[in-house]
């Protein structure tokens, strides 16, 4: 793996274009003068960019979804996403390099009290069924009946107008959602951890182990951490070890 091997498979045009889901919140804290976003993972692209010696852009999507759909497109060379296996059929990921837990919001007087209550015979569950948690729900949930969203601001709005039992959700997202509907709960413990991590296209074998290395030195090394400190993000917490 030399390094023009690796930087010929991630940036083959000479800037390393680095796709961005810009709806999570936790990873995308901000926007720089110039309107390139800041935070976790826009700061992970920028230090592998760096590291290459070539300049980055950030490709911008609006949601996970079609950040992965655009893995054949030719549009982005590395993509910040939570790692799947419904994506990893068109991405190498690395292993996470943080995680965010995600668990379920309950309305005012709702019966369910654990996360082993929500799979149940009856429960309606609402769930944007095409960010990570929500694909991880459509995969294990087998005896409730999911509505599906179409974005996290949309699961919220559908759980409230068509009254569901649940609602899923990241932690950080569901603790301000709370607040709106007083007497709503969260359930403690989770029912999965979002597993960010970096992908990059099934043939860009160089670049996925130079990513893989890439992501372990960063977590063992502090600098993970030191992103999350700098951009103040609560409910984000660096990944273990591969």
């Amino acid at each position: 793996m030399t390094p023009e091997a690796v930087v010929a498979e991630l940036a083959p045009t000479g800037t390393l274009r680095a796709g961005v889901n810009m709806s999570n919140f936790l990873l995308v804290t901000g926007k720089s003068a110039n309107g390139d976003p800041e935070g976790v993972s826009p700061g992970m692209a920028a230090e592998i960019a760096r590291r290459l010696g070539v300049p980055v852009k950030y490709v911008p999507f609006p949601q996970p979804g079609p950040l992965a759909d655009a893995a054949e497109s030719n549009v982005w060379d590395i993509g910040l996403i939570g790692a799947e296996p419904a994506r990893a059929e068109k991405i190498t990921f690395t292993a996470a390099y943080c995680e965010i837990q995600s668990t379920y919001l309950v309305p005012p007087n709702s019966p369910l009290k654990v996360i082993a209550d929500v799979d149940k015979p009856g429960i309606r569950i609402c769930n944007y069924g095409r960010s990570a948690y929500g694909l991880w729900i459509e995969r294990n949930i087998k005896f409730a009946t999911l509505v599906n969203a179409t974005s996290i601001d949309d699961s919220w709005d559908k759980f409230m107008s068509e009254k569901c039992d649940a609602l899923t959700g990241l932690k950080p997202r569901l603790l301000t959602d709370v607040l709106k509907l007083p007497g709503a709960r969260i359930l403690d413990g989770q029912f999965s951890a979002v597993q960010q991590a970096i992908g990059t296209q099934k043939k860009n074998r160089a670049g996925a182990a130079y990513l893989h290395a890439f992501v372990e030195e960063a977590k063992a090394s502090g600098f993970v951490a030191s992103l999350i400190a700098k951009h103040k993000v609560v409910g984000l917490s660096v990944a273990p070890k591969a």
